[in-house]
């Protein structure tokens, strides 16, 4: 995690004469570009989050993520616009690291709200007095990517609110929180009072959330909405969909099924096929193929099963450290 800007300057640029801020996107609806954003909006995006949570002035917060991208940014924000206690550390794999070291440091009774990456969180529950400190949060948001089943079943024991976020830099952090743990747990992200979300022809979510979003987005997510009509779950990504014999598979889903019943590294894909246009690849670590292809038969739709399986030592993987999917 690359992090120039530290709270000091992120201040100074909220607090001089400009109504805007630059920001630039990760990338996720397109090509990454600079953005120049509306504190106003900003404000609004925060005041949401805040209202959501019932969070007060006075409240803690910590913040370890890089004051270069949104998260970071909107976390400073949110501590300006409630008037939380912000508590800044170096972004890092480990955040609770540094109050094991010095718990003087760490607010009585824990933060009341950390945002982390899934990778943070992980690495969080593998050192016993991190993760200690860790349970003791009262609002823990995760985003920046997919939370896998295992971390998610990990966290279901947290005693206090655990939620996975969904929203890109455009929304300006979230839109909607989905709970992980507790009797609120749902598969479903719920979007924020003034927010709502629907499908394109494509099955796309399309956001519309007027306070932070001047025009409506079209996102690069397959998403399904859920039976209230209000709440949504993210299926995988459109370049994701293998249309294979007339029939659309999202690679993401296929994963999901054979997530529990594959324990070494693998990966859906996809290549282009005269008869059925495109059909779906596994790639794998494993070098006995007949043994994935016996699982995949037994687990997966008839339709989703993979008509090529290939073996490699190791998968290309992505700058973020996720697997390469259409490499083939």
């Amino acid at each position: 995690m690359k992090g120039n800007m530290t709270l000091e300057q992120f201040l100074e640029e909220w607090n001089n004469d400009s109504d805007r801020l630059l920001v630039h996107t990760s990338g996720s609806t397109g090509a990454p570009k600079p953005m120049w954003v509306k504190k106003r909006r900003m404000l609004n995006s925060a005041r949401i989050t805040c209202d959501f949570l019932g969070l007060h002035g006075g409240d803690t917060a910590l913040l370890c993520m890089s004051l270069d991208y949104i998260a970071g940014k909107m976390m400073a924000v949110r501590s300006v616009e409630r008037g939380l206690k912000l508590t800044e550390i170096e972004p890092c794999g480990h955040p609770m690291a540094s109050f094991v070291s010095r718990p003087d440091t760490f607010p009585d009774g824990g933060f009341d709200l950390v945002a982390m990456v899934p990778m943070q969180v992980y690495n969080s529950l593998q050192v016993a007095e991190e993760a200690e400190l860790l349970r003791k949060t009262r609002h823990l948001i995760i985003g920046g990517g997919a939370i896998d089943d295992g971390l998610e079943r990990r966290l279901q024991t947290f005693p206090h609110a655990v939620w996975s976020t969904y929203g890109m830099t455009e929304t300006l952090s979230h839109i909607a929180l989905r709970r992980i743990n507790g009797a609120d747990a749902s598969p479903y992200y719920v979007p924020f009072e003034s927010v709502s979300v629907s499908l394109n022809a494509d099955g796309c979510l399309v956001i519309n959330a007027p306070l932070v979003c001047a025009e409506p987005l079209t996102t690069n997510d397959i998403a399904e909405i859920a039976p209230d009509g209000r709440g949504f779950r993210i299926l995988g990504r459109k370049d994701n969909v293998i249309c294979s014999g007339g029939i659309k598979i999202q690679a993401e889903e296929v994963e999901r099924l054979l997530r529990p019943h594959l324990p070494v590294p693998f990966v859906i894909s996809k290549k282009k096929n005269p008869k059925f246009g495109e059909i779906v690849v596994l790639v794998t670590q494993s070098n006995d193929t007949a043994e994935v292809r016996l699982i995949c038969e037994k687990v997966l739709p008839k339709f989703w099963q993979p008509r090529e399986y290939i073996s490699m030592e190791r998968i290309p993987m992505t700058e973020t450290g996720k697997f390469k999917r259409n490499f083939l």
